[in-house]
């Protein structure tokens, strides 16, 4: 998926327990992609998954909810059998024919920003050059920035706008995408905000109320293994020690609470691992760092992480399904408008609430680190569409009216924050 809505934009089969030689790309041909009602049945459900050596897509099978099963053309058939009782549904029934048609993507003329960006999918090297072309149309008022290097070396880059009063003196909105490298985003709100700046008047006024930092690829290590290797790969690049299996969560390796049990998993070769120490990732103590920088110089009002896929807005807490943020009222009183303005556009529902309640427990995440830690004065993180029937691999043409509904969602924020 491709947008976060700021730069940054958004997209398990990415079986990270399978060691492959770096140049040997995977292949999803055949591979079939179902939804079944877990229901009451989530014993039989994970018995099934790790029975056959399934991956899901949205974690474990968890009572009540659906899951969605990645499997290949050889267990189709006792996967078939398996599941014979439950409500099922194929969401792929070539998962490998929908990433190629997916995967097209579009030759980019340097220089040329405009809309049409957002028409395809695009190479990382391309976003860095959307991102450099974007900025050099506004050198008076923008800049490419950095928040640190991956582990392999790469720039965290992103971009930042400013208004009226000049760079780094009004509070800042900041926006990570593709924390997951699984999860393509898009850089459709910084374009907006910046293309529209002298046309709109609203829009004027949020750019020079508020300094915006927007990071499209927060992961860039692991978005281009997504590109080169494993379209479905999740986590960073990085190894283990005792282990053959690669990738650390970024997102479940923010100092806070991260030794909580039960919101990540211990396991090198899961897809949420949580590292073997929290902020053990480069990717994540380079993020830290530079939120606590911006927070110390300027003020944080607002930070958003934006994943696909689901159709969420939620607010924190994910480390626990009982503790309560301390505006937790205003902050669901947000979140339900942005909803409601993003069913607006294009009639998508969305729903709203605690990541814990809403989707699932997830510890050492960024937004209960930067609520807590930071002090960003309103902290969210969005899922993007769909609700399953594409998942992680949405087809471009949705790209665009994604980036449409979330940037109302946005918009209502910047209406509605104090």
């Amino acid at each position: 998926m491709k947008l976060v809505l700021g730069l940054a934009a958004l997209l398990t089969v990415a079986s990270a327990a399978v060691s492959r030689p770096k140049d040997q790309k995977v292949s999803y041909d055949g591979y079939k992609v179902y939804r079944v009602a877990v229901a009451h049945e989530v014993n039989k459900v994970n018995n099934i998954v790790k029975d056959l050596g399934l991956s899901t897509w949205k974690g474990a099978p968890r009572a009540g909810a659906f899951s969605d099963i990645v499997v290949p053309p050889t267990q189709v058939d006792a996967f078939t059998k398996a599941i014979a009782g439950l409500d099922a549904e194929v969401m792929h029934e070539d998962l490998g024919a929908s990433i190629a048609e997916e995967s097209t993507f579009q030759t980019y003329a340097a220089t040329s920003v405009n809309a049409t960006w957002f028409n395809s999918y695009h190479t990382y090297a391309d976003h860095l050059q959307w991102i450099s072309d974007l900025q050099a149309q506004y050198p008076g008022n923008s800049e490419v920035v950095t928040a640190g290097k991956s582990l392999n070396g790469n720039a965290i880059t992103g971009i930042h706008f400013w208004g009226s009063a000049g760079k780094g003196v009004k509070p800042a909105v900041v926006f990570h995408g593709t924390v997951h490298a699984r999860e393509w985003t898009v850089e459709y709100m910084a374009y907006n905000l910046l293309t529209s700046y002298n046309s709109s008047t609203e829009i004027k006024g949020f750019v020079d109320k508020y300094d915006f930092y927007m990071f499209p690829v927060v992961n860039p290590d692991g978005f281009i293994y997504t590109q080169t290797t494993n379209r479905l790969w999740r986590k960073n690049r990085q190894s283990t020690s005792g282990s053959t299996c690669v990738g650390h969560d970024i997102n479940r390796n923010w100092p806070f609470q991260w030794s909580v049990t039960g919101g990540a998993s211990t396991d090198p070769c899961a897809e949420d691992f949580k590292g073997l120490a929290q902020s053990d990732a480069p990717e994540t103590t380079a993020l830290a760092s530079w939120l606590k920088t911006v927070k110390a110089n300027q003020g944080l009002k607002l930070f958003i992480d934006w994943h696909s896929y689901s159709q969420l807005f939620m607010t924190p807490y994910g480390y626990s399904c009982t503790a309560v943020a301390a505006k937790n009222t205003e902050l669901q009183a947000l979140a339900k408008g942005a909803v409601a303005a993003i069913k607006a556009v294009h009639g998508t529902s969305y729903s709203y609430g605690p990541i814990c309640t809403t989707i699932y427990k997830a510890t050492g995440s960024s937004v209960d680190y930067v609520n807590d830690v930071v002090g960003s004065d309103y902290t969210f993180t969005s899922e993007l569409r769909d609700t399953g029937t594409y998942g992680f691999v949405l087809p471009a043409s949705q790209i665009l009216p994604t980036a449409d509904e979330a940037y109302a969602g946005v918009r209502y924020l910047l209406l509605n924050m104090k």
